[in-house]
């Protein structure tokens, strides 16, 4: 990793249904080996089936499921003389919201069912509900943090 310079952000373009930067960026988590059609099938049929089920707007169900995942605080290692402490940080947002979609991703990855399509669409409608294991490890993160507030004063 390069120490010299700020890396540049590149900018996600939004996805051609839902003209949304999310749905785009979560298609993204979901490709694998670059089977990017693949990966937008799948999320269109999750948030068709949130649609149904819900009988709502499956992109404002999707986009609560992001916001109840996204976590404030985190604790990062810090190494203070010889001894590491987890240091509570606050989370950028960009950050906060990568880390929501990756969890997201993951535990809907590591759900019992059929298809990927079905676990995301109950994955996203239990984020939405504050429930699920998304929320489960957003809350485990703040635990952590106010566990850990002692050590705050080594702030970077």
């Amino acid at each position: 990793m390069s120490r010299r310079g700020v890396i540049q952000r590149r900018p996600v373009p939004p996805d051609s249904m839902y003209n949304s930067r999310l749905v785009s960026m979560i298609v993204r988590r979901i490709m694998r080996h670059g089977k990017k059609s693949l990966a937008t099938r799948i999320v269109y049929d999750a948030l068709k089936t949130i649609g149904e089920r819900t009988g709502g707007d499956a992109l404002e169900t999707f986009e609560r499921a992001v916001r109840n995942a996204t976590p404030l605080v985190e604790v990062k290692a810090r190494r203070v003389g010889g001894a590491t402490y987890q240091v509570p940080m606050e989370v950028r947002s960009e950050r906060g919201t990568t880390l929501a979609l990756r969890w997201l991703v993951q535990y809907s990855r590591q759900r019992p069912g059929r298809s990927m399509a079905s676990k995301l669409a109950n994955e996203l409608m239990d984020a939405a509900n504050e429930t699920g294991n998304a929320i489960r490890k957003r809350e485990e993160t703040h635990r952590m943090a106010e566990a850990n507030k002692a050590f705050a004063h080594y702030r970077y």
